[in-house]
């Protein structure tokens, strides 16, 4: 959907001090490279000053520390942290050009008689609600869904296309969940018995807080026991392996590709990269900072930055054993110099 809004609007709805013409005009939000007359951008990281001056973007975003070069190519919003006021500028953009939810159950869904779903709420093409889930005000259960018995879905959430949410399974407020994700399947456990595999049946759920945003294809096994926790503010990119029992702290933040192995427990406010993954049964502190493709083998209980699979260390031992192992090869050599002098 085109829109055009002037820098006026933006300001009134973000804050911010506007230098420049209130009456400008902006169709877009586009990066500094790029960009025309009518677009937005923002400089939020110093290597892309030298891009300031050359871009034609007609309004750009900047820290304090930039106004004056921001002021003399033309106009800007001048705000404490741009990065932020670019992410509440995209979450307003979107307010304006997505188009209204239509509230109401689309006539090929299927609901069951005893499933709760609020007035406000959808329910779209070929989804399905069973018996005793709720669905609470102004949530979207987008087409070809399913909402297994007894599950919940809290208010204002918005599940896309082809999520699935198992039976007893619960979903608190505001939440984004994308296309693909299976949350309650099956964790997987088996007792192993004359060289096969006997199953063991998965009897908790998995619960999941407020504000939660959870990546394409990712998958939340329910517990063995007790539930899978999910808390609030956690963001999983897409792709990601949470495996039964796992516990995640609030505000946690993890990367594609990353795997949990059951009855982990991550803290809040840590961050796993891309490809890192987490073996069972271990704990890693509040404030804990995983590199992209790192493996983790044991429990970290000091909060900071930790890299490796050689194992893992504290990042700056780490960082120093690499350097070293780059060097065996001419420290080898050097080594049988000597030793043939000798």
């Amino acid at each position: 959907m085109a829109i055009s809004v002037s820098a006026r609007e933006v300001v009134q709805a973000l804050g911010g001090e506007l230098i420049g013409s209130p009456e400008l005009q902006i169709t877009r939000i586009g990066a500094l490279e790029g960009a025309t007359p009518s677009t937005i951008s923002f400089l939020a990281n110093p290597r892309f000053e030298a891009q300031l001056a050359l871009s034609r973007a007609g309004c750009v975003i900047v820290a304090p520390v930039y106004r004056d070069a921001a002021a003399t190519r033309g106009a800007a919003i001048v705000t404490p942290d741009p990065y932020l006021y670019y992410a509440r500028l995209t979450q307003w953009w979107v307010g304006l050009t997505r188009p209204a939810t239509p509230a109401g159950i689309h006539p090929s869904a299927i609901v069951d008689a005893a499933a709760r779903v609020s007035s406000s709420a959808e329910v779209a093409a070929l989804a399905v609600v069973e018996a005793h889930a709720i669905v609470e005000d102004g949530a979207v259960i987008g087409a070809h869904c399913f909402v297994g018995a007894g599950a919940r879905v809290g208010a204002l959430s918005r599940l896309a296309a082809r999520v699935t949410l198992g039976a007893g399974c619960s979903i608190g407020a505001r939440c984004i969940v994308h296309s693909g994700v299976v949350i309650g399947a099956d964790g997987f456990g088996f007792a192993p018995v004359d060289g096969r595999w006997e199953k063991i049946e998965q009897l908790g759920a998995v619960r999941i807080g407020d504000d939660v945003e959870i990546g394409a294809n990712t998958c939340i096994d329910r517990g063995a026991l007790e539930d899978t926790v999910i808390e609030d503010g956690v963001k999983l990119d897409n792709l990601i392996q949470i495996g039964h029992n796992v516990h995640i702290g609030a505000h946690t933040a993890i990367a594609g590709n990353a795997g949990v192995a059951g009855s982990a427990r991550i803290g809040p406010r840590c961050s796993i990269g891309g490809a890192a993954n987490i073996l069972g049964h271990l704990t890693l502190a509040e404030g804990v900072h995983i590199s992209a493709a790192s493996v983790v083998m044991r429990s970290i209980l000091k909060p900071g930055l930790y890299s490796g699979i050689f194992p893992i260390d504290d990042n700056a031992s780490w960082e120093k054993n690499a350097a070293t192992l780059r060097q065996l090869h001419a420290l080898r050599d050097r080594l049988r110099a000597l030793e043939k002098k000798t």
